[in-house]
């Protein structure tokens, strides 16, 4: 069934929201009315898909860093960057924004700022790259820095993460002005540095398929906690008549013509990433080739030196 809420649910003064189908919302917050909106105008669907690429995209970006622990140099960089890819564009941002395709004013026009959005996509990679690289790309290798570089690494990813969340927030056109309940925004930041945090820990450790697919399913929960969170802050201000009288000025995209094109071309990129893992060595063989490759070396400057001394 469609949810609305707005603040809880309840008015102030107690009275209880009427049907979205009503438009005609009796919360007032500072004066303004508080509009209905609906979180899942497509019942469980978008929560569900977004979870669902959530985890997908936990899962192969954490493939990427186990990956990354059993490489060297410019090799462990480029699964670092490929696992940020992979947990800030798909886990992450494709997941927000599969979410927001169930979110909608009745009524209203709901359009996208094409800039901003791509704007959050990419800060979402960044964040993730910066929060991988100072925890896998220091001295002794994948989170040999200890605590103090996983808590900082995670609190970067979990402010940038809650970062593209409102930028995306702020990257939709809508006739009403859009507010946030304080208390519920620091909520969501911290469940995004909890699940930041987590997410370098996990990588540190984590090494068959199905560990990798369990502890997906739990940073997928967090992802999507932390979005669901980050919306039951947001309220819509605004009387239906100066909603209406703003409808006209609302300019963007839709999402038909660009948010569902640009995740088609992220899940495409998905299978890519997805064949690239699939048909990459596993980490105990990575290990086990560098090492075939050193005592080759070793050989090879043996016989070298051996054939020197003879002549």
């Amino acid at each position: 069934m469609p949810g609305h809420f707005s603040a809880g649910g309840r008015c102030r003064g107690g009275g209880r929201l009427k049907s979205a189908r009503t438009l005609r919302p009796r919360c007032h917050e500072g004066g303004n009315p508080v509009a209905t909106v609906h979180n899942f105008s497509y019942g469980l669907l978008n929560p569900v898909l977004g979870y669902a690429m959530s985890c997908l995209g936990a899962f192969l970006g954490l493939r990427c860093v186990i990956l990354a622990r059993a490489y060297e140099g410019a090799a462990r960089a480029r699964w670092l960057i490929l696992a940020a890819v992979a947990i800030g564009a798909v886990g992450i941002w494709a997941m927000h924004f599969i979410a927001m395709l169930g979110f909608s004013l009745p009524g209203e026009p709901l359009l996208y700022n094409v800039p901003l959005t791509v704007a959050s996509m990419l800060l979402a990679v960044a964040v993730v790259g910066v929060g991988l690289f100072i925890v896998g790309f220091g001295p002794g290798g994948y989170g040999a820095g200890g605590w103090s570089r996983l808590v900082g690494g995670g609190v970067i990813i979990g402010v940038g993460v809650a970062g593209m969340h409102y930028l995306g927030m702020a990257a939709m056109s809508m006739p009403g002005s859009m507010t946030y309940n304080l208390p519920l925004v620091i909520v969501s930041v911290l469940i995004a540095c909890v699940a930041g945090t987590t997410a370098l820990w996990i990588g540190t450790w984590v090494r068959g398929v199905l560990a990798t697919a369990g502890a997906a399913l739990i940073m997928g929960i967090a992802v999507t906690g932390m979005h669901y969170t980050g919306m039951a802050a947001l309220k819509v201000t605004g009387s239906m008549q100066s909603m209406s009288a703003n409808a006209a000025s609302v300019s963007g995209a839709t999402a038909a013509s660009f948010l569902i094109p640009l995740l088609a071309v992220i899940a495409l990129a998905t299978f890519l990433l997805t064949l690239a893992v699939s048909m990459t060595p596993n980490e105990d063989e990575i290990r086990t080739d560098r090492e075939i490759k050193r005592r080759l070396e070793y050989f090879e400057q043996q016989r070298n030196r051996d054939n020197q001394s003879l002549r």
